[in-house]
């Protein structure tokens, strides 16, 4: 019998403290076997203490890391009650894109989520267990 990569796209954050105060994301469960993988996207993060300059709507928006405004970040997951949510200690290593640095990327960082989670499922296909983790 062959495994199935199965692909969940959900509506909630999956990393990122601040992810409350982000405009933008995107979590996406991959499931294969008994490897459960998440990748997650934040941005757009709205400056709380800034006042809104309705000339510059923009200028509401805050970097949420490094010279970015999008991050894409993947993790393994951990049971959280009845869902399957990223354990943000076990992070999931990959190659593609994930660090978006234009408060314009909005659609690079939709275009990157997918390709990451497209890198994920064909390495669980190709026999990448990404047991080797990285701490965050």
């Amino acid at each position: 019998m062959t495994v199935e990569v199965k692909i969940t796209y959900r509506g909630w954050p999956g990393h990122f403290i601040c992810a409350s105060q982000c405009l933008f994301r995107l979590n996406t469960l991959i499931e294969y076997g008994d490897i459960r993988i998440v990748v997650s996207t934040v941005g757009l993060m709205q400056d709380v203490l800034r006042d809104r300059d309705e000339r510059d709507p923009k200028k509401i928006f805050r970097e949420l890391g490094w010279h970015r405004y999008f991050e894409t970040m993947a993790f393994h997951a951990q049971r959280k009650h009845e869902f399957w949510d990223a354990d943000v200690r076990r992070g999931v290593s990959f190659d593609s894109e994930w660090s978006y640095t234009s408060i314009d990327d909005e659609w690079k960082a939709n275009k990157g989520h997918i390709a990451v989670v497209e890198e994920i499922a064909n390495g669980l296909r190709n026999g990448n267990t990404y047991s080797e983790v990285y701490d965050l």
